[in-house]
């Protein structure tokens, strides 16, 4: 009973602090000001490749969670074309899956804030609500990150992505921007039309993080199958730092939680 009262009021305690210290890591990762301090995000620049073929290269310069330029390259197989592309001087993209993320990792530090060093747990359940409180924002933050999100073709092809572009993009080339894992990926479709008098069955392609070649649909009046799918990345040092960030602390939550139900289970089972 004194050593559960013990880990209660002081071992407890102890792992919020340090949780609170590695989830504060995590979000400085983020690189983005705290409200109110004023500070610009400093701009970082990354080069897009792949292994294996140079039809595709690009810079891009991410700011916090915005992509604020893109310079993107794309030799054309058919004629050797090299087209080149860049985001207009007033647009920047959102990268909506590092904005849910901090966020998350912001509500887990403010979950355990609100248990200061002077607040008393006197249950063992209260702890383990917290740490699944807890482990919920740690798991939702790690997600969107590791999972992107699943898109068909007509939305790729509506998203405001397409008309950030100068000179635009033309008809017949599609590109989606997302995070996998600690990479910035680029996706480059290239297209065809199915003309009306096609003897091919079209079956329109459901949502997919990553469309295959012969992917077919419908956008506007015409109807498109992918002909050639080209997709570059490049890693981002500090993802994978708040990747490793939520491991580790999502393994600390755990291990408390287990400690925690050691103690209860005794006390339901104990032989009277």
């Amino acid at each position: 009973e004194e050593e559960f009262k013990w880990l209660l009021q002081e071992e407890v305690h102890a792992v919020l602090k340090q949780l609170q210290d590695i989830l504060k890591e995590a979000s400085h990762r983020f690189a983005l000001p705290t409200s109110g301090s004023g500070g610009a995000v400093k701009q970082e620049n990354f080069v897009l490749s792949t292994s294996g073929t140079d039809q595709v290269k690009g810079v891009l310069t991410l700011q916090g969670d915005a992509l604020c330029q893109a310079d993107v390259n794309l030799k054309m197989p058919r004629n050797n074309q090299l087209l080149h592309f860049a985001f207009r001087e007033d647009k920047q993209w959102k990268l909506q899956q590092i904005q849910d993320a901090r966020n998350h990792v912001n509500q887990a530090i403010y979950l355990l804030m609100n248990r200061d060093v002077n607040y008393q747990f006197t249950t063992g359940s209260e702890v383990l609500k917290l740490m699944d409180a807890v482990m919920l924002q740690l798991s939702r933050a790690r997600n969107r990150l590791t999972t992107p999100a699943t898109l068909t073709l007509p939305e790729i092809a509506s998203s405001g992505l397409t008309k950030m572009f100068t000179p635009a993009l033309p008809p017949d080339i599609l590109v989606n921007f997302y995070i996998n894992l600690n990479k910035l990926c680029l996706t480059v479709y290239q297209l065809h039309v199915l003309q009306p008098s096609t003897t091919k069955n079209f079956r329109p392609a459901g949502g997919s993080i990553l469309h295959n070649p012969g992917a077919m649909f419908e956008f506007g009046s015409q109807r498109y199958e992918v002909s050639q799918v080209h997709k570059v990345e490049c890693v981002i040092s500090w993802l994978n730092d708040a990747l490793v960030f939520f491991t580790v602390s999502l393994q600390l939550c755990q291990q408390l939680k287990d400690k925690i139900s050691v103690f209860c289970s005794y006390w339901n089972y104990r032989p009277y």
